[in-house]
């Protein structure tokens, strides 16, 4: 079996993190905090980030569902910017 390693630090391999991302590990952070792999000295995290692409993230999706539709003007304003637009 031929491995291609993505992070030389922790010994991270592209199919540990095709697995991670097949888990629902959608950014290198999230990779990172699965594998370790990035966080080190980081050399590796463009690769990483290549390698989950942009393809449909089943989290990223709940985060856009969750953003349902509010607008910035609904936005409470901190009490001292009311108080300066007065």
């Amino acid at each position: 079996m031929n491995r291609v390693y993505v992070c030389s630090c922790f010994g991270i391999t592209e199919q540990q993190v095709r697995e991670h991302a097949d888990n629902g590990a959608c950014t290198p952070r999230q990779i990172a905090s699965a594998s370790k792999a990035g966080t080190d000295c980081g050399s590796c995290v463009r690769r990483i980030q290549s390698l989950l692409g942009r393809g449909a993230c089943p989290r990223r999706e709940l985060a856009d569902q969750g953003d349902s539709g509010v607008l910035s003007a609904e936005v409470p304003q901190p009490q001292a910017a009311q108080a300066q637009a007065a």
